[in-house]
């Protein structure tokens, strides 16, 4: 690249930089004018006098569940209205967590990934009709000819999204086996996503597809392979260029199983003290902390291998939410399909989706949890943990709880939109980067 446009690259950014009326100008250095901080929402844009009993309900929640950090988002008819993080994304540093820091979603990955396969249904690519194994299905990769229970080759992308595909947890979660799967396939541990696949289909399913209902990761995983074979991307690739950059999303990534994968803004999990500790899913007979190296986030996939941000997620909800408040990226047609319980297949990618016009979207993995939620009354939220819900999943009724409370306070509610706040490019934390291309 020529000196001329580099310095036009430089300025150009500069330019959209100081645009941004949440911006924090703490140094004329232009570098720093890159990093993410200036350039996404900050603790100040949510930090006023109105919000000081916001303040007081959520760190009392953090302090008596001992939870190190949090990141919530409030949006009321398609405005994001709150976004602040709580307490510590990195304990050891005193990190402050803040809207941008970035929470491994577990489970609320599914929502994104029915969100894709709608999309590609909607685009013509597949129909949730189609058989998914066998000669004339999706995935008829010779790697899933032959299953032992001839009922597979009756599963269709349907069955997928609305776990009714024949799978259970009788015998425990396939997809948190990786070091038995990989010794009964004979191969080097982790087992990957295929081949978790491939030792599933060895297996006869628990009940006959559409016949029945239990939630399956291993279902939702499927799917994130149907994604692949369908778009001929990789499944994070297709979910960012057809879902997630469409709606002003860059800072959403697949999460890494160990600590040295840890993302540049991504938070620290924590556990508690007591932990039981688990074979490394390397295979290397260490023992290791459940959050790192105990669990194969990447295998999960479509089921929960994403990492987002509160507010990025808050986005991506108003984009699926119905309300005509700001546009939606899917139909109402494949909305309906996702929430309307009298179809048969609803909730698809959402966990419950109530008649009212109530729909959440819980997640848990080892470090932390999350819970996302879309009220009838226009408003919905997203809160995020990094640390154990230890109290089990009860902890999604005291979050429940507590952001009602958090509601009831918010008098009056803001006129701006914290998204109009923030630069929703991707652009680069270093000019290194740049002058490479």
């Amino acid at each position: 690249m020529s000196r001329k446009r580099k310095i036009l690259l430089v300025t150009l950014l500069v330019s959209l930089v100081s645009f941004n009326p949440g911006a924090k100008e703490n140094s004329v250095v232009v570098i720093d004018k890159l990093v993410p901080r200036n350039v996404r929402l900050t603790n100040s844009s949510s930090s006023g006098k109105e919000f000081a009993s916001v303040e007081k309900t959520i760190n009392a929640f953090l302090r008596k569940w001992s939870i190190a950090g949090a990141s919530v988002a409030i949006s009321k008819d398609g405005k994001l209205n709150f976004a602040r993080g709580f307490g510590y994304a990195d304990t050891a540093s005193t990190t402050e967590t803040q809207p941008y820091s970035q929470f491994r979603i577990a489970s609320i990955s599914k929502l994104v990934t029915a969100i894709c396969i709608m999309k590609l249904q909607e685009d013509g690519k597949i129909s949730l009709n189609d058989r998914v194994f066998g000669a004339d299905g999706i995935l008829n990769d010779p790697y899933f000819s032959e299953p032992k229970d001839k009922r597979i080759y009756g599963i269709t992308v349907a069955h997928l999204l609305s776990h009714e595909a024949g799978w259970s947890q009788r015998y425990g979660d396939q997809m948190f086996m990786p070091i038995l799967v990989a010794e009964m396939m004979g191969v080097k541990p982790p087992a990957d996503t295929k081949t978790i696949v491939r030792f599933a289909l060895d297996k006869r399913l628990h009940y006959t597809p559409g016949t029945g209902r239990s939630y399956s990761n291993l279902g939702y995983s499927i799917l994130g392979l149907i994604v692949e074979k369908v778009s001929g991307m990789s499944y994070g690739d297709y979910c960012r260029q057809a879902i997630l950059e469409p709606l002003g999303i860059y800072d959403m990534k697949i999460a890494g199983n160990l600590l040295s994968e840890k993302a540049p803004f991504e938070v620290t999990y924590y556990e508690p003290t007591d932990v039981v500790l688990k074979p490394s899913i390397y295979g290397t007979g260490e023992m290791v902390e459940p959050i790192y190296g105990g669990n194969d986030i990447r295998a999960l996939g479509g089921a929960g291998a994403w990492l987002a941000t509160a507010p990025d997620l808050t986005r991506l909800l108003l984009a699926v939410d119905g309300f005509k408040t700001r546009p939606d990226i899917l139909s109402d047609q494949s909305i309906r399909f996702m929430t309307d319980n009298d179809n048969g297949f609803a909730p698809v990618g959402w966990k419950s989706t109530v008649l009212n016009g109530t729909w959440w979207r819980t997640g848990s993995f080892p470090g932390s949890a999350g819970m996302m939620k879309r009220q009838s009354d226009g408003i919905s939220w997203v809160v995020l943990f990094n640390s154990s819900a230890w109290n089990g999943p009860e902890i999604y009724t005291y979050i429940n709880n507590m952001m009602y409370r958090v509601i009831s306070q918010i008098k009056p509610w803001p006129e701006y939109d914290l998204f109009n706040y923030s630069l929703p490019l991707p652009l680069k934390s270093n000019l290194t980067e740049f002058s490479n291309r």
